[in-house]
């Protein structure tokens, strides 16, 4: 449990809700409730096991950062609750709630066990493959993927990473526990077109025969997507996207709109998450609500992107 002050506010709250969710509870000496309340989320707080941090400010002695929360959030009584996660308060609460309603609150925002198991998993992984050990990294998503099998985010990070290191079969097996899902999630959807190409690259026809069908007719959109695929299995991505780019331009209905899909799920695939914040990165104190700087796109994504709007429109 932290004390937050204004001179903290923002490495104990703000920065420290990068890392975990923190419950912030304004309350003060002279409220009955608030003496009730405390106890009660420190003892949760035990019992989440460091999956969320405590924090606590004196309404009296910590006048402007209460009076801010309260106003953001229209509350007027205490004690009051936010919970900060991403370096925003997302989400409150007012009154000494029974803890079984706390706990349906905190459900909300905090990890489960495994997902916060699978997390510590992924972000391993993410270092482990940094550092060019690829194996270490699948055998740390594998975990992930065991302990928590509802984390699509560590499954697909798993399935990428086996396909890329040449695990086709592995990554199919992998992939289909979510493939329901890949009709309303662009990650899925794209990964599962990438098996596809990838799983018909050793039978299907070569470079040379699929350029020289494509010579003999333009219009072999057949052979321009098989090629597509092909160069897509090899991770040859904006080779792949070019050759999609020229059915897309002739006849963008081809086949269903195939050609698109492919080009979409390609850009999907070579889109980089964003950075996570560096310390220091959160907004300065008590600024809850103004507009963050949108971040720096990919050239080769934002070029690609552009190309397709043009071939549409």
């Amino acid at each position: 449990m932290t004390d937050i002050t204004i001179q903290n506010f923002e490495s104990e709250l703000i920065q420290a809700s990068m890392v975990q969710p923190v419950l912030l509870d304004i309350w003060a000496p002279w409220c009955g409730p608030c003496k009730a309340l405390g106890p009660l989320l420190e003892k949760l707080e035990a019992d989440y096991g460091g999956r969320f941090k405590l924090a606590k400010c004196n309404s009296d002695d910590q006048p402007e950062i209460a009076g801010q929360l309260s106003q953001a959030f229209g509350v007027r009584s205490i004690p009051f609750c936010v919970m900060f996660s991403r370096g925003q308060p997302v989400d409150g609460f007012v009154g000494a709630l029974p803890e079984a309603q706390i706990r349906e609150f905190l459900d909300r925002h905090v990890p489960s066990e495994a997902a916060a198991e699978a997390a510590a998993d992924t972000e391993q992984a993410e270092a482990l493959e940094a550092e060019g050990d690829v194996d270490g990294a699948l055998a740390k998503l594998q975990e992930a993927v065991a302990v928590d099998p509802a984390n699509d985010a560590a499954r697909t990070d798993y399935v990428k990473l086996l396909i890329e290191a040449g695990q086709v079969a592995q990554a199919r097996q992998a992939w289909l526990p979510v493939a329901s899902k890949a009709a309303f999630d662009p990650r899925i959807s794209a990964l599962g077109l990438w098996l596809d190409a990838c799983e018909k690259a050793p039978t299907g026809r070569r470079p040379h025969d699929l350029q020289a069908a494509i010579d003999a007719n333009r219009r072999d959109f057949d052979a321009r997507h098989e090629l597509a695929q092909l160069l897509m299995a090899v991770g040859r991505f904006t080779d792949a996207m070019d050759a999609l780019l020229e059915i897309i331009m002739r006849d963008k209905e081809w086949n269903g709109q195939l050609a698109r899909k492919t080009y979409v799920a390609i850009l999907e695939l070579i889109t980089k998450a964003p950075p996570k914040p560096e310390p220091g990165a959160a907004k300065g104190a008590l600024e809850l609500t103004g507009k963050q700087a949108a971040p720096a796109g990919d050239p080769v994504v934002d070029q690609y992107r552009r190309k397709l709007s043009m071939a549409l429109f």
